[in-house]
Protein backbone atom coordinates (compact mmCIF):
# COMPACT_ATOMS: atom_id res chain seq x y z
CA UNK A 1 0.00 0.00 0.00
CA UNK A 2 1.43 3.35 -0.91
CA UNK A 3 2.14 6.12 1.85
CA UNK A 4 -0.79 8.88 1.53
CA UNK A 5 0.17 12.59 1.58
CA UNK A 6 -0.76 14.48 4.12
CA UNK A 7 -3.79 16.40 1.82
CA UNK A 8 -5.11 12.90 0.90
CA UNK A 9 -5.16 12.07 4.15
CA UNK A 10 -7.20 14.98 5.11
CA UNK A 11 -9.34 14.23 1.98
CA UNK A 12 -9.70 10.44 3.02
CA UNK A 13 -10.54 11.73 7.13
CA UNK A 14 -13.05 13.66 6.23
CA UNK A 15 -14.42 11.46 4.20
CA UNK A 16 -14.18 9.15 6.52
CA UNK A 17 -15.85 11.81 9.19
CA UNK A 18 -18.70 12.78 6.86
CA UNK A 19 -20.10 8.90 7.46
CA UNK A 20 -21.26 9.39 10.52
CA UNK A 21 -20.00 11.42 13.92
CA UNK A 22 -16.67 10.30 14.96
CA UNK A 23 -14.38 12.24 18.19
CA UNK A 24 -10.89 13.05 17.85
CA UNK A 25 -9.13 9.82 19.15
CA UNK A 26 -11.16 7.58 16.35
CA UNK A 27 -9.86 9.83 13.71
CA UNK A 28 -6.24 9.98 14.83
CA UNK A 29 -6.69 5.77 15.35
CA UNK A 30 -7.47 5.63 11.49
CA UNK A 31 -4.66 8.64 10.44
CA UNK A 32 -2.27 6.14 12.68
CA UNK A 33 -3.28 2.91 10.86
CA UNK A 34 -2.87 5.36 7.13
CA UNK A 35 0.60 5.35 8.44
CA UNK A 36 0.12 9.84 8.91
CA UNK A 37 3.11 10.78 10.83
CA UNK A 38 1.89 12.41 14.57
CA UNK A 39 2.28 16.01 13.28
CA UNK A 40 0.65 15.76 10.06
CA UNK A 41 -2.07 13.94 12.32
CA UNK A 42 -2.48 17.11 14.53
CA UNK A 43 -2.84 19.50 11.28
CA UNK A 44 -5.37 17.20 9.83
CA UNK A 45 -7.18 16.90 13.42
CA UNK A 46 -6.92 21.06 13.27
CA UNK A 47 -8.73 21.36 9.99
CA UNK A 48 -11.33 18.96 10.56
CA UNK A 49 -12.26 20.95 13.39
CA UNK A 50 -12.11 24.62 11.67
CA UNK A 51 -13.90 23.02 8.80
CA UNK A 52 -16.30 21.52 11.50
CA UNK A 53 -16.23 17.58 10.73
CA UNK A 54 -15.40 17.30 14.06
CA UNK A 55 -16.99 18.32 16.98
CA UNK A 56 -16.70 16.55 19.90
CA UNK A 57 -20.08 17.65 21.96
CA UNK A 58 -21.72 17.13 18.36
CA UNK A 59 -20.26 13.47 19.01
CA UNK A 60 -20.88 13.42 22.93
CA UNK A 61 -24.10 13.94 22.33
CA UNK A 62 -24.68 11.76 19.38
CA UNK A 63 -23.50 8.82 21.23
CA UNK A 64 -24.97 8.96 24.54
CA UNK A 65 -28.51 9.18 22.51
CA UNK A 66 -27.29 6.49 20.47
CA UNK A 67 -26.28 3.68 23.32
CA UNK A 68 -29.62 4.94 25.56
CA UNK A 69 -32.01 4.39 22.76
CA UNK A 70 -30.57 1.49 20.84
CA UNK A 71 -27.73 -0.20 22.58
CA UNK A 72 -29.57 0.32 26.33
CA UNK A 73 -26.35 1.03 28.31
CA UNK A 74 -26.84 2.94 31.57
CA UNK A 75 -24.83 6.18 32.63
CA UNK A 76 -21.61 4.39 34.10
CA UNK A 77 -21.16 1.89 31.31
CA UNK A 78 -21.45 5.33 28.47
CA UNK A 79 -19.01 7.44 31.00
CA UNK A 80 -16.49 4.76 30.91
CA UNK A 81 -16.67 4.50 27.09
CA UNK A 82 -16.85 7.98 26.61
CA UNK A 83 -13.52 8.61 29.16
CA UNK A 84 -12.10 5.63 27.13
CA UNK A 85 -12.04 7.60 24.15
CA UNK A 86 -10.46 10.51 25.84
CA UNK A 87 -13.22 13.06 25.34
CA UNK A 88 -13.57 16.22 27.34
CA UNK A 89 -15.14 15.91 30.87
CA UNK A 90 -17.45 18.77 30.72
CA UNK A 91 -18.85 17.64 26.78
CA UNK A 92 -19.38 14.15 28.96
CA UNK A 93 -20.99 15.62 31.34
CA UNK A 94 -23.68 18.15 29.26
CA UNK A 95 -24.44 14.84 27.03
CA UNK A 96 -25.11 13.03 30.08
CA UNK A 97 -27.62 15.80 31.25
CA UNK A 98 -29.95 15.73 28.39
CA UNK A 99 -30.69 12.06 28.31
CA UNK A 100 -34.68 12.34 28.06
CA UNK A 101 -34.94 10.20 31.93
CA UNK A 102 -38.22 8.51 30.84
CA UNK A 103 -36.05 6.74 27.37
CA UNK A 104 -33.73 6.11 29.25
CA UNK A 105 -35.89 4.66 32.71
CA UNK A 106 -37.71 2.75 29.73
CA UNK A 107 -34.62 1.06 28.26
CA UNK A 108 -33.58 0.16 32.27
CA UNK A 109 -37.24 -1.59 32.05
CA UNK A 110 -36.75 -3.16 29.05
CA UNK A 111 -33.30 -4.75 29.73
CA UNK A 112 -34.97 -5.97 33.44
CA UNK A 113 -37.47 -7.58 31.61
CA UNK A 114 -35.70 -9.23 28.33
CA UNK A 115 -33.42 -10.87 31.23
CA UNK A 116 -36.60 -11.49 33.31
CA UNK A 117 -37.87 -13.44 30.32
CA UNK A 118 -34.76 -15.29 29.88
CA UNK A 119 -34.70 -16.54 33.69
CA UNK A 120 -38.47 -18.14 32.57
CA UNK A 121 -39.63 -16.20 35.26
CA UNK A 122 -38.27 -17.42 38.34
CA UNK A 123 -38.69 -14.56 41.46
CA UNK A 124 -36.40 -15.69 43.89
CA UNK A 125 -33.44 -14.26 45.47
CA UNK A 126 -30.99 -15.76 42.91
CA UNK A 127 -32.70 -14.68 39.96
CA UNK A 128 -32.98 -11.39 41.72
CA UNK A 129 -29.36 -11.28 42.12
CA UNK A 130 -28.02 -12.11 38.36
CA UNK A 131 -31.22 -9.49 36.80
CA UNK A 132 -29.17 -6.86 38.65
CA UNK A 133 -25.56 -8.49 38.03
CA UNK A 134 -26.87 -8.04 34.20
CA UNK A 135 -28.21 -4.55 34.50
CA UNK A 136 -25.21 -3.73 36.45
CA UNK A 137 -22.87 -4.86 33.81
CA UNK A 138 -24.90 -2.84 31.40
CA UNK A 139 -24.29 0.25 33.65
CA UNK A 140 -27.31 1.17 34.87
CA UNK A 141 -27.31 2.66 38.61
CA UNK A 142 -27.68 0.50 41.48
CA UNK A 143 -30.23 2.34 43.09
CA UNK A 144 -32.65 2.60 40.03
CA UNK A 145 -31.87 -1.29 39.31
CA UNK A 146 -33.43 -2.03 42.75
CA UNK A 147 -36.69 0.35 41.81
CA UNK A 148 -36.89 -1.54 38.61
CA UNK A 149 -37.04 -4.59 39.65
CA UNK A 150 -39.57 -4.44 42.23
CA UNK A 151 -41.52 -2.67 39.55
CA UNK A 152 -43.38 -4.89 37.88
CA UNK A 153 -46.19 -3.31 35.35
CA UNK A 154 -45.59 -1.55 32.20
CA UNK A 155 -45.05 1.71 32.98
CA UNK A 156 -42.54 2.81 35.64
CA UNK A 157 -43.62 5.10 38.38
CA UNK A 158 -40.23 6.77 40.12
Amino acid sequence: MKQLTTPEALHKAAAYCTLCERCVSEVISKLTAWGIAPDGQQEIIKRLKKEGFIEESRYCRAFVNDKVKFNRWGRIKIIAAMREKHLPQEHIKEALENIDEEIYLQALQETINIKRRELKGKDDFATQQKIIRHAASRGYEPALIIKAIKYKGDEMDF
